[in-house]
């Protein structure tokens, strides 16, 4: 997979041309402009220039009142969230006031439209898939954004709205910046109502497609998700580096399904192989691919978002698609890592070379019982949840699963799998607890209850003890996504909770009715 060459617009004159000439000249001096970052302005302090690898001091004096209104006076007007920009472009200048209002900071941030940066990820958003961007700040989550607009809009030929809570998506003024190609776009009057806004592009401009910079508050997850329903592809970036953020995050894991406490009947919880709490996905996703943006050409994906939670719930951890375009501009696509077998042969059987034991890349393992219950192995493997099946005969399989009373006998069957070279593991016991060991030691399955399983299992011992009791029971203190949970289950028993306490020692005390 190629990418295309990577162009860069970021009309840098316009910015500059709002410094103070002192402030331009010795900027302009800089080799590497191109490389600039944002201009830091604190009143009292030396004015500084940040580039990826250096912060650069663009003066010996210090930053007067008289340098901060140069600026203001020459950009647009701030908003309620302290943002003004400069017409027509992406730049964003953001103010830091006093108590009374006065401005006493700038940060003024250069803002880039790269054309080409979509093509990493381009197969995915042809799909039709709704896409959530992760990442740290600075990393590229808007220009990535904003290429993708202009890609669904002028090159797929789709009816792409953009709602820009503050211009940060398709620059300040009436007229958006062409970065975002023939995508129409929604300005936000108030952050406050960015989810009203969603609503409203959906209702009013019939889009194929809806962009959105920063779903931070549970009022505009709930509008991705009404979106979503009614067919529109959603693409949008929130808070949070990796999908196990925004899991452990209470109001925006309903992006991704949520997670909820689901307390199984004793028949049930004997079957699965679980305690009778569980946590469980509590709605299908608003967003179908989450994409983790670890550096600028360096992408984590993660495919069908609905199994990724399904398994990281079970304790399998995510093993996402890895993306990372060269130097040469080339994407190269790694696919999702799958755990090698971490088995510990015993006894003379064992002949394969180390290469041979791991099986590099096997998606599925295929188990050879010998001497040992069938059965109990199927059990096992259907509540464990993992990708095994028991194999027929020695040709098929790939590995021997044995007791060992038969390693110490040496049978005609096992004396063939060493002729193969097959991997031989050895239970000391034939019981599903054996077994179970043995498929953790495999697949990398997480052995016990997870902290959020520990937690809820916690709960569910102490609201017994307050119905015996009818005295009140402290928890042990988890944060607050955890908190929420355990508040939620003892209100289904009937009872009630608060939390106490100040973080990071926050906890749970349940009372009795």
């Amino acid at each position: 997979m190629v990418g295309r060459q990577v162009q860069i617009t970021d009309n840098l004159d316009l910015l500059l041309g709002g410094l103070p000439p002192h402030l331009r000249t010795a900027l302009e001096r800089r080799p590497d402009l191109d490389q600039l970052l944002e201009i830091v302005l604190d009143l009292g302090r030396k004015p500084e220039a940040r580039f990826p690898n250096e912060a650069y001091a663009l003066s010996d004096g210090f930053v007067d009142r008289e340098t901060l209104k140069y600026i203001t006076d020459r950009v647009g007007t701030f908003g309620k969230d302290n943002r003004a920009g400069i017409e027509r472009t992406l730049h964003r200048i953001s103010a830091i006031r006093n108590r009374q209002g006065e401005i006493i900071g700038l940060t003024c941030r250069v803002g880039r439209a790269v054309i080409g940066t979509v093509d990493i990820v381009r197969d995915v958003i042809e799909l039709g898939h709704s896409i959530l961007l992760l990442g740290r700040p600075g990393v590229g989550k808007t220009t990535l954004l904003r290429e993708a607009a202009r890609v669904l809009a002028d090159e797929l030929r789709k009816r792409v709205v953009v709602v820009d809570t503050s211009n940060e998506i398709a620059g300040d003024g009436d007229i958006p910046h062409p970065g975002i190609g023939a995508a129409r776009r929604m300005q936000v009057p108030v952050p406050a109502l960015q989810h009203a806004v969603m609503i409203e592009a959906v209702e009013n401009h019939m889009p194929e497609v809806i962009v959105i910079d920063e779903i931070g508050t549970e009022a505009e997850a709930l509008a991705a998700r009404t979106i979503a329903e009614r067919g529109v592809q959603l693409i949008a970036t929130a808070h949070g580096n990796t999908l196990d953020n925004l899991l452990q995050n209470p109001t925006l894991s309903d992006l991704v399904g949520g997670i909820q406490a689901v307390t199984l009947s004793d028949e049930e919880a004997r079957r699965r192989g679980t305690q009778k709490t569980v946590l469980e996905r509590k709605a299908p996703p608003t967003f179908d691919v989450v994409i983790e943006i670890q550096e600028k050409d360096r992408l984590a994906t993660h495919h069908d978002v609905a199994q990724v939670v399904d398994r990281y719930l079970r304790g399998v951890p995510p093993r996402p698609e890895l993306r990372v375009r060269t130097e040469g501009g080339e994407v190269e696509i790694s696919p999702p890592a799958v755990p090698s077998p971490r088995w510990a042969p015993e006894g003379p059987f064992v002949t394969a070379p180390p290469e041979d034991q791991t099986r590099p890349g096997r998606q599925i393992l295929r188990i050879y019982p010998y001497a040992v219950s069938r059965n109990r192995l199927e059990q096992a493997i259907r509540e464990m949840h993992v990708p095994a099946y028991i194999a027929d005969s020695l040709a098929e399989a790939d590995l021997v699963l044995t007791l060992k009373s038969q390693e110490k006998r040496q049978p005609q069957r096992l004396r063939d799998a060493a002729s193969r070279g097959m991997p031989l593991h050895v239970l000391r016991s034939n019981t599903v607890i054996q077994i179970q060991q043995f498929l953790r030691e495999v697949f990398e399955v997480a052995e016990g209850p997870t902290e959020h399983e520990a937690a809820l299992n916690e709960v569910e011992q102490a609201i017994a003890e307050v119905f015996e009791s009818a005295q009140p029971v402290e928890l042990s203190p988890q944060n607050s996504y955890i908190r929420r949970l355990q508040h939620q289950l003892v209100q289904r028993y009937g009872l009630a909770s608060e939390s106490k306490g100040e973080e990071p020692f926050r906890r749970v005390v349940i009372y009795p009715k």
